[in-house]
Formats: C-alpha cells, structure tokens, sequence
C-alpha cells in the first residue's frame, strides 16, 4: 500500500504523478552537486544521471531543501542552482528544522536524503558512497550519520560501498550491530568506492535485482525497520587500484590532519583534494561509479515495483 507524501514536501509534478501511480521511483542526493563535484561537472551528472533512470523505466527523484522547502524532484534550474550557489548548506537529518526554519537552501546527504525519500514513499536511493566510521574514530568519535540513519529508515541504499578515505572494517561492524543488510551486487568482496576490493568480505550478495527486490520485500514485510546497504563494484575497466588510491588518501588525511579540519567539512576537503592529487582521475571514476549505480537502480525500481499488491 501506497503511504501518502508528508505534507511538509513539495514534489515536482513528474515526481508526484509517479508515486500516485505506483511507477518506479529512484531518490538521488544533492550532497554530490553542491559539494562532491566541481562546476560544471557537477550538474552534467546530475543531468546524465536522471536521463540513465529515465532511460532504465524508474523516474528520477533528485532531493534538496529550496527556501527552506524539502523539494521532492527537482527541474534543471534547480539543478543548476545548487551546483553554482557558494551558499547552498550541507545538510544532514540534524540540520532540517534548522534550514527549513530559516528558509535556506540546503543539499542533502546520504543520511536527510533517506529520511526525505521515505517521508514521500520513495524505496529506492542511489549515491555514490555511504558514510561510516572515520579513521581514528576510537578517539575523535567521528561516525556518520548516514549509518544510524540505515538502522531505521526503510530505503534501499544504492552505492559503491564505502569511500576509502574511511575505516571500513569498522563501518561493517557497525551496521552488524545496527542490523543493517549488507549485500554485494555481483560481488562477494565489499567494494572501496574507487576501486572493486577492499580487503572484506560482503556480508551478503545478489547476482539479479530481482533478487534484491525479494529481500527487500521480505525484509520489510517481517516489520524490520532499517534500510539496506546494496554495495555495487565500480566497472573494472573504470576503477582506480587500490595502492595507487590508498597513497593518496592517507596523504589527504595528512594534509587534513595539518589543516585542523574536522566535523563534516572532512569528506568533502578529501574528495577535492584526490581529485587534485590524482589529476582528475577520480573524479571520472566518481562519475563512472554513479552512472553505473544508477543503472542498477532502474532495475532494482522497476523490480520492486513488480512485487507490489
């Protein structure tokens, strides 16, 4: 059964006419516009990845808060906007009341974008990579919201596992802890975000989305209230070996280190300064990884709208 959008949301009319109709729905984040990827790469992305769900039969459901408005589907100004505006905030499930109450413009993360796409009955979401523990976490405590956030909201997450500038072993344990799925599409290795491998081992995997689509179903039918963490390789001929990406994260933890920079200003510091270091080559390998998910997430859409009713 269909849950009503929340009242608070503003869908787009495309958007709206899809989730009445019980069509497939895809959630994509705005985090990756505003502050993942540099103008004007950043909104041909976001363009080329709505035109993938289009293409695979799911209509694409871009999330971000405008003037302090959850918007539900987004148009290309839009788009374009949160891809120019110094000003647009980086917002997590924290910050909501916060920027909607001063009418702000803010893009959401992994974390507000689950929470936003399950308030208008979205299922499906697909990023590039989820958040998790950070390296050293034992001391600084610095842990994503993005995993409690997949302990209890009911969406399938979409991405290329976690990014390699994190501590991946403990990202696992602690969605073990937070009961949350995690399954390897195709794989039976947990991907590292730029490259295939990580050194550990998926906890699940699924070689068709229709197999997704079933645990999904499951899943949620038993009542249990977390999402899923579906982790989908990056192409082989698009991903970067993971000595030569390692050397250049641990010299951007260094330099972050140097820098004093901590909170949510890490990631994306991280992310801009590989690209640099790499001369553009993870960034192509972002944009890869996305276009690649976003494939996957057609398919899982249009799967799971199958097994409705």
């Amino acid at each position: 059964m269909t849950t009503a959008p929340h009242p608070a949301l503003k869908l787009s009319a495309e958007v709206a006419d899809a989730i009445a109709a019980g069509r497939p729905v895809v959630a994509l984040e705005s985090t990756i516009i505003s502050h993942g990827m540099p103008y004007p790469r950043n909104v041909e992305m976001a363009v080329e990845v709505e035109g993938i769900l289009r293409d695979g039969g799911a209509t694409p459901a871009t999330i971000a808060i405008l003037g302090g408005v959850p918007h539900i589907g987004l148009d290309e100004d839009e788009l374009r906007l949160l891809a120019t505006d110094p000003d647009v905030a980086k917002v997590s499930v924290r910050d909501l009341g916060h920027v909607m109450a001063t009418g702000a413009h803010g893009a959401t993360t992994v974390a507000a974008t689950m929470r936003l796409a399950a308030l208008a009955g979205i299922r499906i979401f697909v990023t590039g990579g989820i958040g998790g523990v950070h390296k050293g976490a034992e001391d600084s405590m610095d842990v994503s919201a993005d995993l409690t956030e997949l302990s209890q909201t009911p969406v399938a997450v979409i991405s290329a596992g976690v990014k390699s500038i994190l501590d991946i072993g403990r990202t696992l344990e602690v969605l073990e802890t937070l009961g949350v799925p995690v399954i390897g599409y195709g794989t039976d290795e947990f991907p590292s975000f730029y490259s295939r491998t990580s050194g550990h081992r998926a906890p699940m995997s699924a070689d068709a989305p229709e197999v997704l689509a079933a645990v999904m179903r499951h899943h949620w039918d038993l009542g249990l209230p977390s999402g899923l963490s579906i982790a989908n390789p990056v192409p082989a001929d698009e991903e970067m070996a993971p000595e030569r990406i390692q050397g250049l994260v641990d010299q951007a933890l260094r330099e972050c280190d140097e820098r004093g920079i901590h909170g949510k200003d890490i990631t994306p510091f991280l992310l801009g300064r590989i690209v640099e270091l790499s001369d553009g080559a993870s960034l192509e390998t972002n944009i890869a990884l996305v276009r690649n998910n976003a494939r996957l997430g057609a398919q899982l859409a249009v799967a799971y709208a199958r097994t409705a009713g």
